[in-house]
């Protein structure tokens, strides 16, 4: 797995590249590709996983704690997602809140940011 940690800028042209969405985002996940081919001893890749720093400080502010649990969360979220969970249906976001709180004792919920892009 690699891990990018980037800007608002540089999350925001990956989730326009890639997904669509013309919007700065807070952590962008990809799998491996399923045929890359595979090397005798070499570990398994799972996938990437991008985070915006300027929206982790930022969530991290409006929800009262620090960046880097923020960060915690997020990766931990980007993680969950390679490894097949969703969040696009209420079962799915529960789950994986379930999960992540079960990792590092709080979920990962939506906040709204005043002032941020929609």
């Amino acid at each position: 797995m690699s891990l990018l940690l980037t800007d608002d800028p540089g999350i925001h042209e990956l989730n326009r590249d890639w997904r669509g969405y013309d919007k700065p985002t807070d952590v962008l996940s990809w799998p491996q590709e399923e045929d890359a081919p595979e090397e005798e001893g070499a570990p398994d890749l799972l996938g990437d996983v991008a985070i915006s720093i300027d929206t982790a400080a930022r969530q991290a502010a409006t929800r009262g704690w620090g960046v880097e649990e923020e960060v915690a969360l997020l990766l931990v979220h980007g993680i969950l997602h390679l490894l097949g969970h969703e969040d696009e249906s209420e079962e799915g976001s529960e789950g994986m809140k379930r999960i992540e709180t079960r990792i590092l004792g709080k979920p990962l919920d939506k906040v709204e940011i005043a002032g941020a892009a929609p």
